[in-house]
């Protein structure tokens, strides 16, 4: 059994001093004041406290929140963002007194999302910490029962010499998972598994970016015992209990978490004066991908039919499942002419399916921007901060499609179109080229 002292967690809850009357953290206390050269700029945006719970290549950071709400051509009391990610916006939104209304389809992400925006004790959160672990200390697991439903590789000996997980840590691992339903607490609950998730990727051996994950260097000369994951796991609370005690209380401590499809729940939200939010980007790369690890050693995912229903789920930006993708607006001349260039090429794609996900895009974009337009006050705006993409040679230029859809319906009118930002293309997109990503300002008329 692996060492461990959640006393060093409980002397934690000695920083719970009580925030007197009624007066708040700040927005700019919580991002420590920063000057960012452009609302573009994310550098930094992991190291904010709550956002570095588990390490995002974020698409903004929480200054263009704020730029967004104080630029508004109304006042903003709610906002609604359809693709929560790591919870950016609801939670700048409580920092700046606004009451968010957040969509995610990843259940860990939701998790994580509600994680943030939730309110504790942290003396209770210390005490149930220390039951977490004594209840894991009991476990007598044998990981690779828990884990049948996953993937062979998820932990070793894996398949072919390749595992994510070392032996011992999976053990460790899945004692927690088996303890985390003990805890009778749902938000201490919830809070657990999402900081547990957030470190078991630095105990793998894998590393994950934007784009999946893939094996370290050298990783079969480095093994790891359940010991690094404890202190991880103890570091990693200490730090979000630390949290929770410096920036409480906000100036709104409400908010409300769909969990599921947002082309399906945008209608079940309530009126917004605003919407900020960045969609998944058209290429071809299914953003689940990125937390695949943690669906599957957090038991979000328990068959390969949960995986496939939250593939399906998503936006049509990808092509890692078959699928029937929606027609493609006609709105668009900017659309149709790309979609006339990929067909005259499609031998040359790397999938033939690239056309029809691109008509999909855009056809599930066409239906967010006008079910948003449906909750929004009048003069109520939406900010989005999309990306372009590429395939053999012909640029898919997103900011201008989402334009010309948004022209054509004579409820919503384009404010602004400004590219801020360059991204790195991926292989099959060209890589010695860059592509753009641009600010979107809508507004209801």
């Amino acid at each position: 059994m692996a060492k461990f002292s959640p006393e060093i967690i409980i002397g934690c809850s000695e920083l719970a001093v009580a925030i007197g009357g009624t007066l708040f953290v700040s927005f700019d206390t919580w991002t420590g004041g920063r000057s960012i050269s452009t609302i573009g700029s994310n550098a930094g945006a992991a190291n904010i406290p709550f956002q570095n719970w588990r390490r995002f290549k974020e698409a903004f950071p929480p200054e263009f929140v704020a730029h967004a709400i104080r630029e508004s051509k109304r006042p903003v009391r709610r906002c609604l963002d359809p693709f929560g990610g790591s919870g950016t916006t609801a939670l700048a939104c409580q920092f700046l007194g606004v009451h968010p209304t957040t969509i995610e389809v990843n259940p860990f992400l939701a998790d994580l999302i509600e994680a943030k925006l939730a309110t504790y004790v942290a003396t209770d959160v210390a005490r149930s910490f220390a039951e977490l672990v004594r209840s894991a200390n009991r476990q007598r697991i044998n990981p690779r029962e828990l884990y049948a439903f996953g993937p062979e590789t998820l932990i070793e000996p894996g398949v072919d010499g390749r595992w994510i997980f070392d032996r011992k840590v999976a053990a460790r691992l899945a004692a927690y998972v088996t303890a985390l339903p003990m805890i009778t607490n749902k938000i201490h609950r919830r809070l657990f598994r999402v900081i547990l998730g957030g470190v078991i990727v630095d105990v793998s051996n894998v590393v994950v970016s934007g784009k999946g994950r893939r094996y370290r260097n050298h990783w079969h000369g480095t093994r790891r015992d359940g010991n690094a994951l404890d202190d991880a796991f103890c570091a990693a609370m200490e730090s979000a209990i630390s949290d929770i005690v410096r920036f409480n209380p906000r100036q709104v401590d409400t908010f409300a978490i769909l969990r599921g499809d947002a082309l399906r729940l945008i209608p079940s939200t309530g009126p917004a004066d605003i919407s900020i939010f960045s969609p998944p980007y058209p290429n071809s790369f299914d953003y689940t991908d990125v937390y695949n690890v943690e669906l599957w050693a957090l038991r979000y995912l328990k068959s390969w039919q949960d995986n496939k229903r939250l593939r399906m789920s998503t936006l049509e930006s990808h092509v890692q499942v078959k699928r029937k993708y929606a027609s493609p607006p006609a709105t668009s001349a900017s659309l149709n002419q790309v979609l006339r260039h990929l067909t005259a090429n499609s031998e040359q794609l790397w999938d033939k399916h690239i056309p029809a996900m691109i008509g999909g895009y855009f056809a599930n974009i066409d239906v967010v921007l006008k079910r948003i337009r449906t909750r929004l006050h009048k003069n109520g705006q939406i900010w989005m901060v999309v990306g372009d993409s590429r395939y053999v040679g012909i640029t898919i230029p997103v900011a201008q499609i989402i334009s010309e859809l948004a022209h054509a319906e004579k409820f919503l009118r384009v404010v602004k179109s400004e590219r801020f930002r360059s991204m790195k293309a991926a292989v099959q997109q060209g890589r010695n080229e860059e592509l753009g990503e641009t600010l979107i300002v809508l507004q209801k008329l």
